[in-house]
């Protein structure tokens, strides 16, 4: 025998309750006559209070064979979510029979209170065969979940799967929270049961169940416990009072079924307890970090929805760094049902933890794993987050850079490659600056870092290094050389206005201490000139007086008075007229 276990398919914690409605397709027991029972279209009434809302509607229907997955519900067609299977091998033949389930809470909250008609659930292609066994049936029913302000806060919990109780069958109900057991009750959907065969029991617990219309030893025997209805052939909706069954404190729940002549299947088991409990949640919605800082702060949300029953004061919270307990705190108040409260927790990440690592909030924890408070759900108090620490950007020290003095130590530089060559990280973004301050604020940045001049040398130039979060800055300094100087050595001594005069680029107000000699072809000193006289326009010096030398080629020796330049520079002149 092979069918689907029955399992915990949803949970409902508010002002909720549940009801059943539906019916049979047979018009008498299979087990009492011989010949087909079953037909295609029968009928349920819905009578909720005017003040209870529908919250769910699931609509169940099933049948002998191997199944009809397309019926109506007052002239709409359903078509499942899902489908159950059961398969019977009896004495070498096999027995098919299936369940499907449909999602229809829209179509009850728009229809509300009336007769429904469920039509065209045809299993007569199977009936034949299933009639040698007496187990030809079909039939439907809506499970409804409501709301009413006057209820108590109940927890639903709605199980289901298609399960044969050819003899004995154990249904452990899990998921349960039981805080108050007043009033508790659990209602089942069974396919196929029969009045006259009075072999059966019904147990949670190990404790018997019965009541006025199900005998302690005939529970499927065609009844509707929500109508009254002892003609519900071969279909069971029954509910049945628990309080005195599971004790406060229960998580779950043990039901036995055993019949020894009757083939009975169970569809759907609803149980309802009053559990006026909590259920913490928390997320973390942002963690504020700094530069080169293991200090973080963490803005998170705790919630208190889909519960019953407010999260108290004191409740503990506990982050975790890669499953390190960092620090645990207290909620100061208490959090209403649906209520949330929002908070900021700065905490400090030990060294021993990576620049990358998992952040971990968890509510109702004490810091070793364990809580203090009863909640509907114990499994969803974690939240987790991949946190990485922000750094400055690393950098490449840069050289000093070095340009010819054009006087008085200005100088003309090209340091835009710099830009590349400070960068760890080629995503980075650079920029230059002329102080500390502009760099530090990113104003002022120097745009023309190809022909950059600096008026006076050593200037420091500040480097601002970005990243996505963070910068770093720092700095190399622009410096002169005094160069070689550029010789013209060529006079036309006309008074012209061109080359006039001895001329030496890159002299003066450069090398401030200079002085030039000037000899003829045979050695002799005829001029000398530094910083503070003319220059020579083919003279020579004699006394007080000056005279006019011929033309000729003439030889020069310029004596820089420089570190960098200890010999004298020499090279020849020539001179015309």
């Amino acid at each position: 025998m092979k069918g689907q276990d029955i399992s915990l398919y949803q949970q409902f914690n508010g002002h909720y309750d549940f009801t059943f409605i539906g019916n049979t397709m047979n018009t008498a027991e299979n087990n009492s006559i011989n010949q087909p029972v079953t037909i295609t279209s029968s009928a349920a009434d819905l009578n909720l209070n005017a003040d209870a809302t529908v919250v769910k509607a699931y609509l169940y229907w099933a049948g002998c064979g191997d199944g009809d997955f397309s019926v109506k519900l007052n002239t709409t067609t359903m078509t499942p979510d899902r489908t159950f299977s059961y398969v019977r091998d009896f004495d070498g033949v096999v027995y098919t029979y299936f369940s499907a389930f449909k999602d229809i809470t829209n179509f009850i909250q728009t229809n509300g209170n009336g007769s429904y008609t469920l039509s065209e659930l045809d299993v007569t292609p199977y009936v034949p065969l299933h009639l040698q066994r007496r187990t030809n049936f079909a039939g439907w029913a809506i499970l409804l979940v409501y709301s009413r302000p006057d209820l108590p806060l109940n927890q639903i919990n709605i199980y289901d799967g298609l399960e044969g109780v050819p003899d004995d069958l154990t249904i452990t109900l899990n998921d349960l929270n039981v805080i108050d057991n007043q009033n508790s009750k659990v209602g089942f959907l069974a396919w196929e049961g029969d009045s006259i065969l009075a072999t059966e029991e019904f147990r949670i617990n190990g404790d018997l169940l019965f009541n006025a219309q199900n005998p302690y030893n005939n529970v499927f025997n065609s009844t509707n416990s929500i109508t009254g209805s002892t003609t519900l052939y071969n279909m069971d909706l029954d509910i049945y009072n628990i309080q005195n069954n599971i004790q406060i404190g229960d998580n779950k729940a043990e039901i036995t079924l055993s019949s020894s002549q009757d083939f009975v299947m169970i569809n759907t088991v609803v149980t309802k307890f009053n559990s006026q409990v909590p259920d913490g949640t928390i997320v973390i919605n942002e963690v504020q970090k700094q530069c080169n800082s293991r200090t973080i702060t963490i803005d998170y949300t705790l919630s208190n929805l889909d519960c019953t029953g407010p999260l108290p004061p004191n409740t503990p919270v506990t982050i975790y760094a890669n499953n390190s307990a960092l620090t645990t705190f207290e909620i100061g108040v208490a959090i209403p049902i649906d209520g949330t409260l929002s908070g900021q927790i700065t905490v400090t990440i030990p060294d021993t933890i990576p620049n990358d690592f998992n952040l971990t909030i968890v509510v109702d924890d004490k810091g070793d794993g364990t809580g203090t408070v009863v909640e509907l759900e114990e499994n969803n108090n974690v939240f987790n987050i991949t946190v990485t620490l922000i750094s400055s950007p690393p950098f490449n020290l840069l050289p000093t850079l070095i340009a010819c003095n054009e006087g008085f130590t200005q100088g003309t530089f090209n340091f835009s490659a710099y830009a590349d060559w400070v960068k760890v990280n080629s995503d980075d973004t650079v920029a230059f600056y002329e102080n500390s301050e502009d760099a530090e604020y990113a104003v002022n940045p120097i745009l023309n870092t190809t022909n950059y001049l600096a008026n006076v040398t050593p200037k420091e130039i500040f480097v601002r290094i970005n990243n996505e979060n963070c910068y770093s800055i720092t700095s190399f300094l622009l410096t002169t050389r005094n160069c070689p100087p550029t010789v013209y050595n060529y006079i036309s001594a006309n008074v012209d206005g061109y080359n006039d005069v001895f001329t030496i680029d890159g002299l003066d107000n450069i090398f401030l201490n200079y002085r030039i000699e000037i000899y003829n072809r045979w050695g002799k000193l005829i001029w000398t000139g530094n910083p503070n006289t003319e220059k020579w326009n083919g003279t020579a010096q004699n006394g007080i007086s000056s005279d006019q030398v011929p033309d000729g080629t003439y030889f020069y020796l310029l004596f820089l008075n420089d570190p960098d330049y200890p010999k004298p520079l020499s090279g020849y002149v020539f001179l015309v007229r």
